[in-house]
């Protein structure tokens, strides 16, 4: 079957396409550990070893990773679980009465649509445009 002029420019781009998701996505990442443990932009930071603490370091350490292409698997499955646990801990707070689970409801969509991205990077890998692309990390 012959491939459409969109379909072949697309499978093309895919490379880039995955490079510039894996990138921007864990810059935005480190962002939001960047207010917690720098304060850049915050208004508050959180107490030194606090939960909230470790979750802006892992937040830091692990979008810098992911946006450089290092150690992108480990770093992506650490950055999902950590996303996991903000949203039913912080959003979803196990309240099941009401529609307080819909992640509409309690303001939870960020760190649902973070769980699952980085969840398929640490099945996906690294891809192009990588430091770390020669280990297939």
């Amino acid at each position: 079957m012959r491939e459409t002029k969109i379909a072949a420019m697309a499978k093309r781009a895919e490379p880039l396409a995955y490079a510039a998701l894996r990138i921007v996505s864990g810059a935005l990442f480190a962002f939001h550990g960047a207010q917690k443990i720098l304060g850049w932009h915050a208004e508050h930071t959180p107490a030194v070893g606090s939960q909230l603490w470790l979750g802006g370091l892992i937040e830091l350490v692990c979008g810098a990773l992911i946006a450089l292409g290092l150690l992108t698997r480990p770093a992506a499955f650490l950055a999902s679980g950590t996303m996991a646990v903000a949203y039913m801990q912080f959003h979803w707070k196990f309240a099941f009465a009401g529609t307080m689970w819909l992640p509409a409801i309690n303001h939870g969509e960020l760190a649902v649509l973070y769980c699952f991205l980085f969840l398929y990077l640490a099945a996906r890998g690294v891809g192009a445009v990588a430091l770390g692309g020669g280990r297939r990390s």
